[in-house]
């Protein structure tokens, strides 16, 4: 490269930080004049980001556990947005502002990915003009504004394209080199330095980053990479086959870990994203014209008007003068070899887009967003079409076009226009208005910290029962996680068999006068139960913007409270000091309890404790966290002794004997696995099945858990039941530490008392919740050893293995299912996927056929 050539490069590169500069500047002051609240999605993504901070805050690199646990915290998306954003914020603080800084990284890396696929297709020119077009296109810098993963992957899609266009042109720079080059390949101005390997493996690297982002990246890459493909085996070019398929393999190194992970949850989520999405929204199926031609139509408010239209027609001006001049020879103005190149370029930029558009296309759920990806790519040809005409006219033409186009993005973007402005931007861009909102802030803030105020030393969860824009869980649930995670929100009352349940299980809940949302028809008896049932008082009330009013409703009899006894900090151990029940009760019927715990905050915060209430013929358990895990320190750890009071209920089995029963406590320390004996004040209850069974509040979830692990037993028919009652009362516990309860409780059962069948299936169903396949292997092997001759016990412990990524051995757990019942559709299914993954595909073709009857 020459000086010149050097300058010139360093000058397009200073141009190029100019126009992410000053889009960075309209992006910083919009969202300095913004005090909206993130809606849905943004408010749901912005708190996945804040899990990644937490996770990064005491990273563990080589402890397998921890990557783990690390995968999980995003199930269903994946989370190279959040990781991304949870370093940003590590930097600049938490908060919805400093995340949205991780969309200027995302920015850069998106202009510079277009002005490089520009300058290796076409030249530096184009390159320069499609990134500024890149900064003006009004659905990109729509969704900039936005915390979504759109542009995010909008972004690493674009690299990759370009990773993927520059291994293939330097392949066909190597051959022109030998002379072995086919016609018309595209032109080169592109770095020399990389040999082709190396940016195989660049692609496949950001290929993998591309899926980490988000999978639909797969719609706008897979067919360049089968064009590719393709060609290579069409042409016989081995090396570029072997070379495209070993930057795939490294693209497994990138998502393969999360993939892995969470394969299952991906697939299972897939059908609510996109068919049930599409279905509630009554979007059209794709045997209607409708489906097929939706982005099409959305394009011109996309790109706006004067970008779309006029450097089209200034292409096809462009074209028809060049295939006039090649039929004049006297009048050609561009070398044969030049004009094939460019039609290889654009050749090969259709190939992306119409891929992309068409594979979009299948996902019968659909919105502009999802289809940003082909948009950079589109302003190459855009910015091809606007550098046709080198002469005066055509240089007016094109500033003249992005003048308009700046111009209406202002417009779109700031309350500056008036009527007029107005009257404008909805002739030359529809649609594309985003005015910051700059009214009084909502009360959001308020809210969680009135609740904190009340509930200083307890994690609580908050019943949402509206769900609009502004009011709904994913806002409420964010922004509990900035203050420490002591509050989650959650939408309850959705479905009115579960109502009662839903405000027994809730101390606070949230409703809201006017405009609901798209709530379920359940939501206004929830609020009745709320409002009027006569267990809430309402603890505070706002005003909002639109005249209505947001009202805070606490629990009339908390179940736990906590109270500060001494300042000083004692070493004493953990002391139950009352036990309060009903003389006599009937079993099979919950019945209310109350414990007072006293000791020091660490203790009592990390305490477990196993209680059996028992007699010389029969027992049943109550295990449970202390304060059933919601003790939180809040900001600061506090300091001194603690009394905590629980107001709960206990199940004794339908089976249990009569008698008078007494409890036995041992404490249990979670971290440390420190365990004692606990001393318990003289108590006793009757069981009498004549009895009356007393008012009780609602079993606390460790009790529901094991009472659903118990039916397991009965195999397929309760499955079903079970997942359903598991995603109820998942709500109540936000970060489900009532699993990590059972699970530690049950584990200490089963090594020191005598093993129990029922603990057994609990404690799998518990390790399966929490997806720790290990651990859910093991448990389910002490199931089938407890109870060898119920076949689904057996089954369960092949489904985790086949998880696992462990066919043989689920084949193997199998036999004794098959054995008994040999001909049950699911013991069937498990043992084709077993056969499929290994690869005999006779016998997974021989099982699996049960599917079609």
């Amino acid at each position: 490269m020459t000086a010149k050539d050097k300058q010139n490069r360093f000058n397009s590169l200073l141009i190029l930080g100019i126009i992410w500069l000053l889009g960075a500047l309209c992006d910083r002051i919009w969202f300095a004049l913004d005090r909206s609240v993130p809606a849905w999605d943004q408010a749901d993504y912005l708190t996945g980001s804040l899990n990644y901070w937490h996770a990064l805050q005491n990273p563990q690199w080589f402890n397998q556990e921890w990557w783990q646990s690390f995968w999980l915290l995003s199930s269903k998306i994946p989370p190279l947005t959040y990781i991304v954003t949870a370093i940003v914020q590590n930097i600049f603080g938490i908060g919805p502002d400093q995340a949205t800084l991780m969309m200027l990284l995302f920015s850069a890396i998106l202009l510079t990915s277009v002005y490089g696929l520009g300058t290796v297709l076409f030249s530096e020119t184009v390159g320069l003009w499609a990134a500024a077009l890149c900064q003006i296109l009004p659905a990109l810098y729509d969704f900039r504004l936005e915390f979504l993963l759109d542009y995010p992957l909008t972004a690493v899609v674009t690299l990759s394209f370009f990773c993927l266009t520059v291994w293939r042109i330097t392949l066909n720079k190597e051959k022109e080199e030998r002379g072995r080059i086919l016609p018309h390949s595209p032109p080169l101005s592109l770095p020399h330095s990389l040999p082709p390997l190396l940016w195989a493996v660049a692609f496949g690297l950001t290929f993998g980053l591309a899926l980490m982002v988000k999978q639909t990246a797969l719609f706008f890459l897979l067919t360049p990479i089968v064009w590719v493909g393709v060609g290579a085996l069409r042409h016989r070019r081995w090396g570029r086959l072997l070379q495209l398929l070993g930057g795939l393999c490294f693209s497994v190194l990138v998502f393969g870990p999360w993939y892995r992970t969470n394969w299952l949850i991906i697939l299972t989520s897939g059908k609510r994203a996109t068919i049930d999405s599409a279905i509630a929204e009554h979007q059209p199926g794709l045997d209607k014209l409708e489906s097929w031609i939706y982005y099409w139509n959305q394009l011109p408010y996309q790109v706006s008007l004067p970008l779309l239209f006029v450097p089209l027609v200034s292409l096809l001006i462009w074209w028809g003068r060049s295939k006039f001049a090649s039929e004049n020879p006297k009048l050609e103005t561009i070398t044969s070899s030049k004009a094939n190149q460019q039609n290889s370029s654009l050749t090969w930029l259709l190939v992306f887009w119409v891929g992309g558009y068409f594979l979009s296309c299948l996902n019968i759920n659909k919105h502009e967003r999802y289809v940003l990806p082909y948009l950079p790519v589109l302003t190459v040809l855009l910015a091809y079409g606007l550098t046709r005409w080198r002469s005066l006219f055509g240089s007016r033409v094109r500033w003249g076009t992005f003048g308009i186009a700046v111009i209406l993005m202002l417009l779109n973007l700031f309350p500056v226009g008036g009527v007029v402005g107005g009257w404008v931007t909805q002739v030359l861009s529809p649609n594309a208005q985003r005015y910051p909102y700059m009214k009084e802030e909502l009360p959001h803030r308020q809210v969680i910290a009135q609740i904190i105020q009340t509930e200083p030393h307890l994690r609580s969860t908050l019943g949402v029962l509206p769900s609009t824009p502004e009011i709904n869980q994913h806002n409420f649930n964010y922004y509990g996680a900035l203050q420490n995670f002591q509050v989650y929100g959650r939408q309850v009352g959705t479905r009115k068999k579960y109502v009662d349940q839903d405000g027994r299980s809730l101390e606070w809940f949230l409703t809201k006068t006017g405009e609901q949302g798209p709530v379920k028809e359940a939501q206004a008896a929830m609020v009745k139960t709320v409002e009027q049932g006569g267990n809430f008082q309402l603890n505070k009330s706002w005003n909002l913007p639109d005249n209505s009013q947001l009202m805070l409703y606490h629990q009339q009899t908390p179940t736990l409270e906590v109270r500060q006894t001494s300042q000083q900090n004692s070493q004493a151990k953990i002391a139950l000091s009352q036990v309060i029940v009903p003389e006599k009760a009937p079993p099979g019927v919950p019945v209310p309890v109350s414990y007072e715990w006293s000791g020091s905050w660490d203790e009592l915060q990390h305490g477990l404790v196993l209680l059996t209430w028992k007699n010389k013929n029969s027992k049943w358990i109550h295990d449970h966290g202390i304060a059933m895990g919601t003790l939180h320190p809040g900001a600061k750890k506090p300091e001194g002794t603690f009394q905590v009071i629980e107001k709960m209920a206990m199940l004794p089995p339908s089976t249990v004997a009569p008698g008078t029963y007494t409890p036995e406590a041992i404490y249990l320390n979670r971290l440390s696995g420190e365990s004692y004996p606990v001393s318990v004040p003289k108590v006793t209850l009757q069981i009498d099945a004549q009895a009356t069974a007393t008012q009780a509040p609602e079993l606390d979830l460790v009790s529901q858990l094991e009472t659903l692990g118990a039916q397991l037993p009965k195999g397929t028919e309760a499955v079903s039941q079970v997942f359903e009652e598991v995603g109820r009362i998942n709500q109540y516990d936000a970060i489900q530490d009532y699993l990590v309860q059972a699970r530690l409780t049950l584990e200490y059962r089963l090594q020191h008392f005598t093993p129990n069948r029922d603990w057994a299936y609990a404690l799998a169903l518990a390790n399966v919740l929490q997806r720790r396949v290990e651990g859910a292997i093991a448990s389910l092997k002490q199931v089938t050893h407890l109870d060898p001759e119920n076949p689904y016990a057996h089954a369960y412990l092949a489904f985790v293995q086949l998880y696992n990524w462990q066919p043989a051995a689920a084949q193997k757990s199998l036999e004794p299912s098959l054995a008994k019942n040999p001909n049950l559709p699911e013991f069937r299914v498990l043992s084709g996927v077993a056969g499929l993954m290994q690869g005999d595909f006779v016998k997974a073709w021989k099982d699996l056929s049960t599917l079609r009857k």
